[in-house]
């Protein structure tokens, strides 16, 4: 895999930054040989993007708070040692469109061997998406946008259930820095009080049943910043993050790590055993069991009571007169007055 993002002067000024402390333009820009109009427009680019920078008169430029910036070398060194085995390649981007899109486009020289992985994170997406292609808004250094590409030897059984062990596997994850009240929303949701921390976004690229190649996008809120909220609800979510959960400085390229830990030894178990042991788990942390439930299908409209997964990981819901199952679609909860 190719570099995929040259170091620019908005990148340079964000690195600069990130320790929280008062820079001057004139210290800016003699450290990066360029001239204070352009650190001055740098810095307007990276307000642009959602980054929250307060400009002093005669002082200089500070990061409302600090922010370690991601490193592809601290993600590798913080792995845990068998997931740290099974890493081909790792990088981490200034800016991409989506890392998705990138790792799967890099899969086409040649994807990871059977039981091995390449990862890819960025500071900022310019198209992050969710489901349904929905927009993935989050400003440089505000969230994790973590990609990682798994190969199979063969397809698993119940490959449906996949998101939903991903889903499990963020929760251990998160779970190792904090003890968060998390909840899953079917199918890939990472809910704090019906607010959104994260999500999971896999791309699946099998022959039959034979090897699987698939790409899991993680992206969780660490920092957004009262604008990127707003954008946020602009767009008809309700979302939170880990600082406004008491966690004001994570340290992403640890969490990272994390995350790429447990879902090595989410995807060999599952591999292996399928969706049971992590049903469990997963009804524990259910956000939708027992409320009334409407999923928006092609041909309409269902509503009901959600009852929970299947052994297979089928959201069902019993509605006026049958218990559905439902591999996909979108599920909102019913507001009953």
């Amino acid at each position: 895999m190719s570099t995929l993002a040259a170091a620019s002067l908005v990148q340079c000024v964000f690195d600069a930054l990130s320790d929280g402390a008062v820079h001057s333009g004139e210290q800016l820009a003699a450290g990066h040989g360029v001239t204070r109009s352009a650190v001055w427009k740098a810095v307007g680019a990276l307000q642009d993007l959602g980054v929250a920078i307060a400009a002093t008169p005669n002082r200089g430029y500070r990061l409302a708070a600090p922010i370690v910036p991601l490193e592809a070398g601290r993600i590798r060194e913080s792995l845990a040692p068998e997931a740290r085995a099974r890493l081909r390649r790792g990088e981490v981007a200034w800016s991409l469109a989506s890392t998705n899109s990138a790792l799967l486009a890099a899969a086409a020289g040649g994807e990871p061997p059977a039981g091995q992985f390449d990862f890819l994170a960025a500071e900022f997406q310019s198209a992050g998406r969710g489901r349904n292609s929905r927009p993935w808004f989050a400003p440089p250094g505000g969230a994790l946008c973590l990609s990682m590409g798994w190969s199979f030897a063969s397809l698993p059984k119940s490959p449906a259930a996949l998101s939903l062990v991903v889903g499990v596997c963020a929760l251990r994850a998160l779970a190792e820095l904090s003890a968060l009240p998390l909840r899953l929303k079917w199918p890939n949701d990472l809910m704090i009080d019906d607010r959104k921390l994260g999500g999971v976004l896999l791309e699946l690229r099998a022959e039959g049943a034979g090897p699987a190649y698939v790409v899991i996008g993680i992206g969780i809120n660490c920092a957004l910043g009262i604008e990127v909220i707003r954008r946020v609800q602009a767009a008809g979510a309700e979302p939170t993050d880990l600082a406004a959960l008491g966690m004001r400085r994570c340290d992403r390229n640890h969490l990272a790590a994390l995350l790429l830990g447990h879902c090595v030894r989410g995807l060999l178990e599952f591999e292996q055993a399928g969706f049971a042991p992590f049903a469990p788990e997963w009804a524990a942390a259910d956000a939708l069991a027992g409320r009334v439930v409407t999923v928006r299908l092609a041909e309409g409209d269902f509503v009901g009571h959600a009852r929970g997964i299947d052994a297979d990981g089928a959201l069902c819901v019993h509605g006026a007169d049958a218990l559905r199952r439902f591999n996909s679609g979108e599920v909102s909860v019913r507001v009953v007055t």
